[in-house]
C-alpha cells in the first residue's frame, strides 16, 4: 500500500463513525497524534490519551502528517483504539523519501504503539501538584534495513521504544491564558527515528529528553514548542535534537489542523534540515 492510500484509508475509518457519535471528553482532551502514531504534540508523545472517550467509552483517532525540508520528506498515517481514557492502541505507517542521498531511496517504518495512564488528571485536577503520568512503548519497524541503514552501519532493523510522560494543564497561567507542559523521556537507541535502524557505535540504549509547551491563544488556536532529544549512534553521520514550533487549529472538537516549523538537524550527513510540517487529527 503506498503512504497517500494509507493516509485515506486511516481517516476513512474514523471520519465514518465520526457522523453517528462522537466521545464526551472536553476539546483537545486528545492533544493531537505525533508522527510515531502515539497522542501528544507533532514530535513528542504526551502523558494524554488519543481519542475524546471518557472513563466509560472507547474511542479512536486518525491522523495524516507530511514533513518537507531542504533535501527530504516525510509521510506519515495512522490511527487508534482508546479504551476509557486510560489506554492507547497505535498503528502508524512511515514512509522517507532520501532520494538527495541515493536516487529513488526511499524508507519506511511501521509502529505499534501502547501507552497507559498511570496515575493523574492533566486537566480534572487543577489543584494538584501530581500531572498525569503514562508508560508507553513504541514497536518499530524499518521496512528498508537493507539498504542505507544497514550500510550506515545500524545493528538492527527492529526495536521497542520504552517512554515515561508527564502533562499537565494550568488554568489561566499565562496572562490569562491557559496553559499545558510536558515532558518525556525515552528509552532508546533508534536513528533517526528509527527510518536509518537501530543501534551503531555505541549499541546500548540512551535516555533522551523531549519537551513540550503550548498556550491556547484563543479556544480555537494553540501556539506551543518542541524539543526532542535523540542518539547519535551511526558511524561518521551525525544526528541532532528535533525541534518545533506550532500553531494548532481546532474548529470543533473531532478536528484539528496542525502547521508547523521543524528543524529536523543532519540527517544522513545532509546540513540541519529545516521545513515545514502539517498534520490533519480526526478524533471520536
Amino acid at each position: 500500500m503506498t503512504w497517500y492510500r494509507g493516509w485515506a484509508l486511516a481517516l476513512v475509518l474514523v471520519s465514518g463513525p465520526l457522523r453517528a457519535a462522537t466521545g464526551d471528553r472536553l476539546p483537545w482532551t486528545g492533544a493531537v497524534t505525533e508522527i510515531e502514531g502515539s497522542a501528544g504534540g507533532g514530535l513528542v508523545p504526551w502523558a494524554l490519551i488519543g481519542g475524546l472517550e471518557t472513563d466509560t467509552e472507547v474511542g479512536a483517532s486518525a491522523f495524516a502528517t507530511y514533513v518537507r525540508t531542504a533535501d527530504f520528506s516525510l509521510g506519515v498515517a495512522g490511527a487508534s483504539i482508546d479504551v476509557h481514557d486510560r489506554i492507547e492502541l497505535s498503528f502508524a505507517r512511515q514512509r522517507f523519501d532520501a532520494g538527495s542521498v541515493l536516487p529513488d531511496l526511499t524508507l519506511g517504518q511501521d509502529i505499534v504503539g501502547v501507552k497507559v495512564r498511570l496515575a493523574g488528571d492533566a486537566v480534572f485536577a487543577p489543584d494538584r501538584l501530581l500531572p498525569q503520568i503514562a508508560l508507553g512503548a513504541q514497536w518499530k519497524h524499518t521496512r528498508d534495513f537493507g539498504e542505507a541503514p544497514a550500510a550506515l552501519g545500524a545493528d538492527s532493523g527492529t526495536d521497542v521504544d520504552l517512554y515515561l510522560a508527564a502533562t499537565k494543564l494550568y488554568f489561566g497561567a499565562l496572562g490569562g491564558h491557559d496553559v499545558i507542559l510536558d515532558a518525556t523521556v525515552r528509552r532508546t537507541r533508534a536513528d533517526q527515528f528509527g527510518l536509518l535502524g537501530f543501534g551503531g557505535v555505541g549499541g546500548g540504549y540512551r535516555y533522551e529528553p523531549e519537551l513540550s509547551a503550548a498556550t491556547w491563544i484563543t479556544d480555537e488556536l494553540l501556539v506551543g514548542a518542541e524539543y526532542r532529544g535523540k542518539p547519535d549512534e551511526l558511524h561518521g553521520v551525525r544526528e541532532d535534537a528535533a525541534e518545533d514550533v506550532f500553531l494548532a487549529w481546532g474548529p470543533f472538537k473531532q478536528l484539528t489542523i496542525i502547521a508547523a516549523w521543524t528543524d529536523l538537524g543532519r540527517i544522513a550527513g545532509k546540513p540541519p534540515q529545516h521545513g515545514v510540517y502539517a498534520s490533519i487529527w480526526i478524533g471520536i
